[in-house]
């Protein structure tokens, strides 16, 4: 009989899909998918390290992209949510996804493909707020700089669109929660971490960073933004459900409110 195992990752996707890979090849019976920098013995298993192997987490994701081409969006989105113990949930469905003859991508009478789906709608829908919401900053350095603190590691989903929006600035977001930003040079986006002493927000805490032309900036928006709301007429309750509390302290037209 073979014994339990716990497999060990880096954290990363393709390092995700690496030991997925381990898992078939070896027929392990695994207890745990686990990052390294969370990771927690099991009392009746045996741990193993799984070294992130591209060839490997290409072979995976190709074979699931076979499957099906909506099922592979949903678990990169769902892995992306960091959901508690979403690795052995991902393992499980596809697991189930290579064991059954047809697609069971859009069989949400099985809880599990439900609970992935779920998690995955609930990653693009943060994905797009943030492609909304993010208000950048121009730093002295001619760098056009804005923080968010996103309820889901969204910054692998963003990138395309600020790249395309902002072909001919330099831009860098940061997420503060999860402590590294994504930068973009005009000619590649590249995944960066900062030593950030303060957070930077908007006009209300102003930094030396900054521009003095940014915050003027900044007060034409938030004047524009008294301008055309009159405060008897808002709905807050309505203007929180399309603009969460959450990212107001990252808009600079919140100042107004």
């Amino acid at each position: 009989m073979n014994s339990t195992k716990t497999l060990i990752y880096d954290g990363s996707f393709n390092g995700f899909l690496t030991a997925i890979f381990v898992a078939f090849e070896e027929k392990a019976v695994v207890s745990d998918i686990q990052k390294h920098s969370v990771c927690q013995n099991g009392l009746f298993s045996e741990t193993e390290t799984i070294f992130t192997q591209m060839d490997k987490a290409k072979r995976v994701w190709n074979g699931i992209h076979k499957k099906s081409h909506s099922a592979i969006k949903d678990i990169y989105f769902a892995f992306l949510s960091e959901h508690k113990g979403i690795e052995m949930l991902l393992y499980h469905f596809i697991r189930k996804m290579f064991a059954s003859e047809t697609s069971i991508a859009s069989d949400y009478s099985d809880g599990l493909v439900l609970k992935i789906s779920q998690l995955a709608r609930s990653v693009g829908r943060e994905k797009h707020r943030m492609e909304a919401f993010v208000r950048f900053q121009l730093t002295k350095d001619e760098i056009y700089f804005a923080n968010i603190e996103p309820d889901f590691n969204v910054l692998p989903l963003i990138s395309k669109h600020f790249r395309s929006r902002y072909a001919d600035q330099q831009w860098l977001i940061y997420d503060v929660k999860r402590k590294y930003g994504i930068f973009y040079d005009l000619s590649q986006v590249e995944i960066v971490s900062l030593d950030l002493e303060d957070i930077h927000t908007n006009s209300i805490n102003k930094s030396a960073h900054f521009t003095d032309g940014e915050y003027n900036y900044q007060d034409l928006w938030n004047n524009y933004f008294k301008s055309t709301n009159i405060k008897s007429r808002i709905n807050l309750k309505l203007h929180k459900q399309h603009v969460p509390k959450r990212y107001w302290k990252y808009l600079s037209e919140k100042k107004a409110v």
